[in-house]
């Protein structure tokens, strides 16, 4: 997958960035779990962050993107989210065993889904959730907090993968 890995292109209008930008760090995310077994994808390596396994990095960046995109910018309801069902804290790390494939392909679609919302809207389109402030902002600022969020976990992907197994790589 490493190959896939490609920058946007350096004149890209503002859009076409900061998709590309997004999707790059997605793939990133999905690299950092090729060829995982379920026992290591759940495996923690980080003994004060328990949650923080490949699985749940995975599960966390699919309910985020399902949070930001369906929730706070089209208005949608927070309690299919895990956190707001009253599933607990930090319910959306938690993947109750569930094998890493099926929490890849949850993942797929998520993005897919987030992909669909975002082409049918202005960068300048505000959110609609009315129960959160972070709802009222722009879908510009809700792509660039999505590609800071898929970033920084795929730092930390980075990271638990080289402590997994000794597996590092830069694209």
């Amino acid at each position: 997958m490493a190959s896939e890995l490609e920058r946007p292109p350096l004149l890209a209008d503002e859009r076409t960035a900061i998709v590309g930008w997004l999707e790059l760090q997605r793939k990133i995310l999905r690299w950092k779990c090729e060829g995982l077994s379920d026992e290591d994808a759940h495996r923690c390596v980080l003994p004060t962050s328990p949650a923080m396994t490949m699985a749940g990095l995975v599960s966390h960046m699919r309910w985020t993107e399902h949070l930001w995109l369906e929730v706070l910018f089209l208005g949608g309801d927070k309690t299919q989210h895990p956190v707001f069902d009253g599933s607990g804290e930090d319910a959306d790390w938690h993947t109750g065993g569930r094998p890493l494939a099926e929490l890849l392909a949850e993942y797929e679609a998520q993005c897919a889904r987030s992909d669909e919302i975002v082409a049918a809207a202005c960068l300048d389109d505000v959110g609609r959730h009315p129960d959160f402030r972070t709802g009222g902002a722009n879908l510009r600022w809700m792509l660039i907090h999505l590609v800071e969020e898929t970033g920084r976990h795929a730092g930390h992907a980075d990271i638990v993968r080289e402590l997994l197994d000794g597996s590092k790589g830069y694209y």
